[in-house]
């Protein structure tokens, strides 16, 4: 097997050459880069990267392969992914199958050999943008045609795709509803591990419907996309969140809280992409070190949302400024713009969870476990 010339052909016309190893059929998407060292199983089959090509700025990427219990989804999510190099012989007790071959089975392209830190730095400058993976050495008029002509980011519902199809229950103590906007895994298991019985619904089950499986509180999920398109989302939460449901919502589910109770949202120049992002809690001056996956943010400061009184900021990413949380002055609703569940810190945010447990207002549960790691 010989390597083959391929690129990624940014929408501005910038060319990152490399080569596959196998033939691939061009693959579109929005272009992003994530600053994970590790955790690329997780990454490439987290729902929220539903449409995107990601670029790993690690320069080896598979040296631990792949194993069934570290998936957030049944399979890979990600349209391609771009490395400056694949490691094909893994080295960890755990690993069933090389990052390459789990990738290739599941026909996902893989772009190699890319200067991924020209690529990076281009996307810092100039923004996340749409791009295509193919073979060859330069963009024909066509391929150019087809990836002006694909879908942009803004504007888009990827969560009716990324959501489950009918409900599913686990575990066993309060009921929580999940709403699946393109939930990981892990979440629903941190929530079973503290002793919640939780039930998944698709994202567009109505309150009324969430309403007859008596809550005892609900959970708003991660997902791709743009959370101004999930616009049936809006009416949902603001009815059941606005009854005194309690309700605690992450990534796409903190924006999508933002939109229900009058806050705007925006596309981000890069976004937030990896476990290495500072966030500091304005009512302590802790801070976290967040995993974090979005290309969204919630409109306002350190002071307001505008257009959302009864949402109070509580907490900053140290980097940039967004807002990184939220909680209402009078309703038990919070939410946060990171993934509490990923562990980076690695425990930081962990009392998100048994802060809303506590909220239920309910009996502890008999066989309830710490949260003291994310298995």
């Amino acid at each position: 097997m010989t390597d083959r010339p391929a690129f990624v052909v940014l929408e501005d016309g910038t060319c990152f050459a490399g080569s596959t190893l196998r033939p691939v059929d061009p693959a579109f998407g929005e272009v992003v880069f994530t600053t994970n060292l590790t955790g690329y199983q997780e990454t490439f089959t987290d729902p929220s990267y539903l449409g995107q090509i990601v670029v790993m700025t690690a320069p080896m990427i598979g040296n631990y392969g792949i194993n069934q219990e570290d998936m957030e989804s049944e399979r890979p999510q990600v349209s391609g992914v771009v490395v400056r190099e694949m490691s094909r012989h893994p080295s960890n007790w755990r690993a069933t199958l090389s990052l390459d071959d789990w990738l290739e089975a599941s026909g996902v392209p893989v772009l190699e050999g890319v200067d991924t830190r020209r690529l990076t730095r281009h996307l810092r400058e100039r923004g996340a943008m749409r791009g295509v993976i193919a073979e060859g050495r330069e963009p024909s008029l066509e391929l150019t045609a087809r990836l002006m002509a694909s879908p942009s980011m803004t504007g888009l519902d990827l969560a009716s795709r990324a959501t489950v199809r009918e409900n599913r229950t686990e575990g066993q103590g309060p009921h929580v509803i999940a709403y699946d906007y393109g939930m990981k895994r892990n979440i629903v298991r941190m929530l079973v591990r503290a002793g919640c019985r939780v039930t998944v619904v698709p994202a567009a089950t109505s309150a009324a419907q969430v309403r007859e499986l008596k809550p005892d509180g609900l959970f708003l999920s991660n997902g791709p996309g743009d959370p101004a398109a999930v616009g049936y989302a809006i009416g949902n939460i603001r009815e059941l969140a606005g009854a005194g449901l309690p309700t605690f919502g992450i990534c796409l589910g903190h924006q999508l809280v933002g939109l229900a109770f009058g806050g705007d949202t925006a596309k981000m120049s890069y976004g937030h992409r990896g476990g290495n992002h500072p966030v500091r809690d304005l009512r302590t001056g802790q801070v976290l070190i967040t995993m974090q996956n979005h290309g969204f943010a919630l409109v306002g400061d350190a002071e307001r949302v505008p257009g959302a009184s009864g949402l109070e900021v509580t907490h900053l990413n140290l980097n940039d400024g967004t807002i990184e949380g939220v909680r209402h002055r009078e309703l038990p609703m919070f939410a946060v713009q990171y993934h509490p569940e990923a562990a980076p810190g690695p425990h930081d945010a962990f009392p998100h969870f048994e802060e809303f447990l506590s909220s239920l207002r309910l009996a502890p549960v008999p066989n309830a476990k710490p949260l003291t790691d994310n298995t």
